[in-house]
């Protein structure tokens, strides 16, 4: 033991002191150990008597000479870096001990002889034998286990999981190993080892016995504990401890916090159940609250709760954190570029009006307006006026007309209203422009009357090629992860299609993509895949293809296993498009999850060098965006992916490498860390333009909606230093318009709820954004660039706002600091560090978490993040104020 080790040690500074005086010190040590004090001297004597007496014929002695040993060794309290002394004065005698025990008759004495030696074999037993699991077995079982003591029940707990493997793999039988830790369990819960209890179970696959044990005191720390255990395990143990923490929690009618699992686990059955089952209305709210941010839709009778599950003051819930913020002056784009601070001789041309640099404008002034209905470009106050529009060209005028939808975001009304005066535009690019910016409008917000649809519908068929496609798009985002029936009723029909050209049959699959996020839809699925098969290759050849193959793969987002079928009718496709398909697919499936043997699968088709005239390698670009994919959401998998990046792009491809920013861009949104910024930075000046355009769109990813002041700096030296260059100078602006999204307001961030949950929803959109810039010529600088609107969809307020039960605003005290991850550790830990006081609503950054100042209020919400009701404390007693 290591007990004894130490002892040894102790010893050793001496010797190493004077070498010649060895001999001597040994002999001293004997001595030493000869004389103990007189009580140690009593007690070794004691021992010896009794084993003596247990080795004599006269078995009336055996009983109380068993029973005095063991009063000896459990009153034996010694300090824990020590073996307990009559242990270790009975180390000799195990030997003997262990073969007189054999030679005796069964009697409860030999039962009792077993349990002592089952305590001694902690200490003397050999290794890998798990003697004292053996002696366990054989001794008397009436005894409580605890009654040894802990280091007792640890280590016996440590032979039972290797003796559970051992005998696996024998097959014999395991039922006596799981009684028995069913037995221990109870004494860990009761000893605050609530992580021993867990992982006991875990190792003997009972997992699901959890429960039964578990009571008011113990279940936080239980749950919390297997909760960020998930990213660690391996399937199917990580939903199976989903499920039981919910379980739990259900147990002790904590249904906001099972309902958090439920959405994790991604079972619409679980889901209704917690919700439909939870008696407290107001709770009940709040419940409404948590599936509206993850955009799960479940039909209620009660008008209130329907409100909270739609959205549908979303908008204004927003524009009353802007209020607060004292942010609702509409800015221009001029704020956001500050060209006088940039330095090179130039400066005063970059004024010129070229319809390219109007267009950059026209986004710009869409995200950094974001959702406050109020601009100067677009919405002025002369009615008649928009001349703004008539600044962009053909194509252009269809992004500069959809930011109106982008300005007056969930707010529904205000946007109709607005935007309806171009629906009836002669210019088809205008009237695409109109219909796209009614799909963004109502992205994220249902509204019973379903405006979007009725509007949209009619387009799918008439009109120019323009006009059809913005109405696609506009079907997609208007209705993300809603898997209406009506929205794949009109777009299946596209897909299969295959007379329309390639850009609508892609487009529609990827609005059904978004649409049907996440549901493993079947007949979707056989469509694209039927569409796939029977296209010819001159089309399939076509950039477009690639939203087909991603349409494909969001269908499957998060749901691991589930895409097996669907791979290997993938493989059956020889055209490229096939393994792309394949790549996107898997590195979707396993979205968030961390699984390692995905990840390395993704870097071994990155490993290949291909000859690009022979074979296509834009899926290798893919697998790039996989990694980040599949790693991002757990902390420990993301360092190590980005350690893998900065290898990829020493040795990569050139298609690898131009898609190792967005890589970064995707594990990172909006959550701006120095090193990647720097990273980030430093390829934004390559070589290679793909890889500096890809970058600098990475950058504005990161930063988006956090008005970094660092990353605002080197967004300006990157204008300067491109200002010649205007499709670069195209990219940063777009780069420095997300920086500043709704004034630094929101968040593109897919994961929310203390970063727990992955919203599918988001990450489909920035998947969208991310895809169309593998191949951003033919699409962003073409005349595709309204795909950045995809964007819309994972766009969402990053505040804390808090309301009374009755959901009327409800300003309290907050504390928002660094969160920190207290799992496992004693007593009631700080969950926060470095915090200061605010008033809600506030605004949170990435790794932030928020606690109430005060007890005079019980949050309602498992996690203080977005929508937050509070209940007064009943027992909450006002300080005397003096």
């Amino acid at each position: 033991m290591v007990n004894e080790k130490k002892e040894e040690t102790t010893t050793k500074p001496t010797e190493e002191k004077a070498p010649k005086n060895e001999k001597k010190d040994k002999n001293d040590k004997k001595e030493q150990e000869e004389e103990l004090s007189e009580e140690d001297q009593q007690l070794k004597n004691e021992l010896e008597l009794m084993v003596e007496r247990l080795g004599e014929n006269n078995t009336e002695l055996h009983r109380p000479a068993l029973e005095q040993l063991r009063t000896a060794i459990r009153t034996s309290t010694s300090s824990m870096t020590s073996v307990p002394k009559p242990l270790k004065f009975l180390s000799p005698f195990y030997p003997s001990l262990k073969k007189l025990h054999e030679s005796w008759s069964d009697s409860p004495d030999k039962k009792l002889f077993a349990d002592i030696l089952s305590v001694l074999s902690m200490s003397y037993g050999e290794e890998g034998q798990r003697e004292t699991l053996r002696y366990r077995f054989i001794g008397s079982t009436e005894e409580d286990i605890g009654s040894w003591g802990h280091e007792y029940v640890r280590h016996l707990s440590g032979e039972i999981m290797q003796e559970y493997q051992a005998r696996l793999e024998t097959e014999q039988s395991i039922d006596d190993l799981i009684a028995l830790a069913l037995e221990i369990v109870p004494f860990f819960l009761k000893h605050n080892a609530e992580a021993d209890a867990v992982d006991l179970l875990l190792e003997v696959e009972s997992i699901d016995q959890l429960p039964r044990f578990i009571d008011k005191d113990t279940y936080e720390r239980v749950c919390l504990y297997m909760v960020s255990c998930v990213n660690l395990l391996a399937p199917p143990d990580d939903l199976e401890f989903l499920k039981t923490a919910r379980t739990i929690y259900r147990q002790q009618e904590k249904y906001a916090l099972a309902l958090n699992l439920s959405i994790r686990v991604g079972d619409m059955d679980l889901i209704k159940e917690d919700f439909e089952q939870c008696p407290d209305p107001t709770l009940k709210k709040q419940m409404a609250f948590q599936l509206a941010r993850q955009q799960i839709h479940i039909e209620t009778e009660d008008a209130d709760l329907n409100a909270c599950i739609n959205n549908t003051n979303l908008s204004r819930y927003f524009l009353s954190l802007a209020r607060e913020l004292d942010v609702m002056e509409p800015k221009v784009p001029e704020d956001i570029y500050k060209s006088h601070l940039e330095n090179h001789r130039t400066a005063f041309n970059s004024n010129l009006d070229s319809a390219r640099n109007n267009l950059a404008s026209s986004f710009v002034n869409g995200f950094v307006n974001a959702a406050f209905c109020k601009d100067k470009l677009m919405i002025t106050d002369d009615e008649s006026d928009s001349s703004w529009i008539y600044k962009t060209k053909e194509h252009g005028m269809t992004s500069s007309t959809a930011s109106l939808g982008l300005i007056c975001l969930w707010d529904i009304e205000t946007g109709l209203s607005l935007i309806d005066k171009y629906m009836y535009s002669s210019d088809a690019h205008i009237k695409a422009g109109a219909l796209l910016g009614i799909g963004i409008l109502n992205s994220s917000v249902r509204e019973e009357s379903d405006p979007a649809l009725a509007l949209l519908s009619e387009h799918l068929e008439s009109g120019t090629l323009a006009i059809k496609q913005a109405a696609i798009f506009g079907l997609g985002l208007a209705y993300a992860g809603s898997a209406r029936e009506e929205v794949s009723e009109l777009l299946l029909p596209i897909v299969s299609d295959t007379t329309l050209s390639m850009e609508l049959s892609s487009l529609a699959a990827l609005s059904l993509g978004l649409v049907f996020v996440g549901s493993c839809d079947g007949d979707i699925t056989s469509t694209i895949l039927q569409t796939m098969m029977e296209r010819e290759d001159i089309y399939l050849k076509d950039s477009w293809s690639r939203f087909m193959a991603l349409g494909l793969g969001l269908l499957y987002l998060g749901k691991q296993d589930a895409s097996e079928a669907t791979l290997e009718t993938l493989k059956a496709i020889e055209h490229p498009l096939g393994k792309q398909a394949e790549v996107l697919v898997e590195a979707l499936s396993f979205a968030g999850t961390g699984n390692v043997l995905k990840v390395q699968k993704m870097l071994h088709m990155c490993n290949d060098h291909l000859d690009k005239e022979k074979e296509d390698d834009t899926f290798q670009g893919f697998a790039t965006l996989g990694v980040a994919l599949i790693a991002m959401g757990e902390d420990v998998g993301s360092e190590m992916s980005l350690r893998t990046f900065n290898h990829l792009m020493h040795y990569g491809e050139p298609v690898v490498r131009k898609a190792v920013p967005l890589a970064y861009g995707l594990l990172c949104a909006s959550n701006p860390q120095v090193n990647i910024l720097d990273t980030l930075s430093k390829y934004s000046h390559d070589n290679d333009s793909e890889v500096a355009i890809s970058a600098i769109f990475a950058m504005g990813l990161v930063g988006a909606g956090t008005n970094n002041a660092r990353l605002a700096q080197m967004l300006r030296q990157l204008a300067s230093f491109y200002h010649k260059d205007a499709s670069s100078l195209f990219m940063v602006r777009i780069a420095q318009g997300l920086l500043h999204m709704a004034k630094g307001t929101m968040t593109l961030n897919p994961f929310h709820t203390d970063r727990q949950i992955m919203s599918p929803v988001a990450v489909a959109g920035l998947m969208a954004s991310i895809i169309a810039f593998t191949d951003y010529k033919s699409f962003i600088f073409g005349k595709y660039h309204y795909l950045l609107y995809s964007l819309v969809t994972a766009m969402y307020p990053r505040f804390l706002i808090t309301f009374d039960e009755s959901v009327e605003s409800l300003p309290v005290t907050v504390r928002v600091g660094q969160a920190v991850d207290v799992v496992g550790q004693a007593g009631r830990p700080k969950t926060i560090t470095g915090f200061q006081t605010h008033s809600t609503p506030v605004l949170l950054a990435h790794s932030e978490r928020a606690e109430l100042a005060s007890e005079e209020y019980i949050p309602l919400a498992p996690v203080l993040e977005g929508i937050v009701l509070l209940r007064k404390n009943p027992e909450y007693m006002e300080e005397d104020k003096e």
